[in-house]
Parts: structure tokens; C-alpha cells; sequence
């Protein structure tokens, strides 16, 4: 059984940044990323993970990216963010920002969009939604590894809810990060699983 998922509490799938403009080939400045989604086949598995949550009348909260037009609240006090003022970037209306096709906002789904912070829940409305629909557990895909779900893992556990990590559904800037992150850190603050295990728990839930 897993931690957060082991006495019936209600969870979530918060998916993080599958947007085009992060890991699509042609749109993506994070060439290393890109090759660790597709290498680790990551987005079928969030695919197939989100279909079983919402066959559970489990949410499913897309974590997007979106950018102001002008940056005038983005904070360039990171690579990231400079990196994304510089090339003019994941703008509100561009292409960057739109879901992947594999993973597109589906009906009853939940478009959580912030327009600045590495970590989805820094100075969003984020936690209060999750509250308001009685979430106790989170479980967390996409990406990256290093950053945002690893972020987003320890802001969630300081919060107060259980943090599940399926790692076969999650992927980093290398192969290398991945495993140390995955290995050292995120087990501090999280169930660190598969997306196999996890379906078979929720799938034990009956919808809402």
C-alpha cells in the first residue's frame, strides 16, 4: 500500500508543465529534458495515470506556465526565468503554453495557470483550490525532476499533504539528476512509487 494513499484519502494528479513550449522538441529550450521525457516515454504514462483518476471522479490539475506579455511580475532571479524573458518565451497566447496533444485539458479537468515561480504553489491560489475539494494527498508527474517537482514535493509536504511521486511518470535535465533526486531527496518528503502501483490503489476508488 502507499503513504497517502493507504486509508482512502482523497488525492489528486497534478501534471507539471507538460506544456510544448517545455519538453516539445521544436519549441523547447531545454534540449536535455526533452530527451529524458522522450527516453523515459513519460507522457503515455501520465496519460494513461490521468484516464485512471478520472475513472475514480479523481481531479486532474494541469500545473502550466504562462507568462504575462510584458514579464512586468516575473522575477528574473533564476536561469529559467532569464531564459525566458531573453527568447521571449512561454508567453499568455503563444504556442509554448499550450498542452501537449497527449495530454490535453479534458473536461473536468482542472488548468491551473501561474505566471511566475519555479514552484506551482509560490503565491498561486493552488493550495486553497486543492483544499476546497477536500484533497489530502497529492501525486505528482511531469516535469522536471529538478525543479519543479522536486519543489513542488517539498512545498506540498510542508503544507501538509502526502506527496506520492510515481518515477516512472516524472523526468530531469539528465539521467544523472534524475536518479540523485530520485534516490536521495524526494524520498525525505515523498512516497516515491510507480505509476503501475498507483493505478492499482485508485483504481480500488469509486467515483465521486
Amino acid at each position: 500500500m502507499i503513504r497517502g494513499l493507504n486509508k482512502g484519502q482523497k488525492a489528486a494528479l497534478l501534471i507539471s508543465e507538460c506544456q510544448r513550449g517545455v519538453i516539445e522538441a521544436e519549441l523547447s529550450s531545454f534540449p536535455g529534458l526533452v530527451e529524458q521525457v522522450n527516453t523515459r516515454g513519460i507522457v503515455k504514462k501520465i496519460s494513461r495515470l490521468a484516464d485512471e483518476f478520472r475513472a475514480a471522479g479523481l481531479p486532474v490539475v494541469h500545473l502550466h506556465v504562462v507568462h504575462r506579455t510584458d514579464y512586468a511580475d516575473l522575477p528574473v532571479t533564476s536561469v529559467i526565468m532569464g531564459m525566458s524573458v531573453k527568447n521571449g518565451r512561454m508567453k499568455i497566447g503563444s504556442v509554448d503554453v499550450e498542452s501537449v496533444p497527449e495530454l490535453p485539458v479534458q473536461p473536468g479537468d482542472i488548468l491551473h495557470a501561474r505566471s511566475y515561480s519555479l514552484v506551482a504553489f509560490h503565491g498561486t491560489d493552488l493550495d486553497q483550490i486543492l483544499r476546497n475539494m477536500g484533497v489530502q494527498t497529492v501525486v505528482l508527474a511531469g516535469v522536471s525532476t529538478n525543479v519543479a517537482i522536486n519543489g513542488s514535493a517539498l512545498c506540498a509536504s510542508d503544507l501538509g499533504y502526502q506527496v506520492v511521486v510515481p518515477e516512472d511518470c516524472i523526468a530531469g535535465a539528465s539521467a544523472e539528476s534524475h536518479a540523485f533526486l530520485s534516490k536521495q531527496l524526494l524520498p525525505l518528503y515523498t512516497t516515491v512509487t510507480n505509476s503501475d502501483t498507483v493505478i492499482e490503489v485508485i483504481g480500488q476508488y469509486h467515483p465521486a
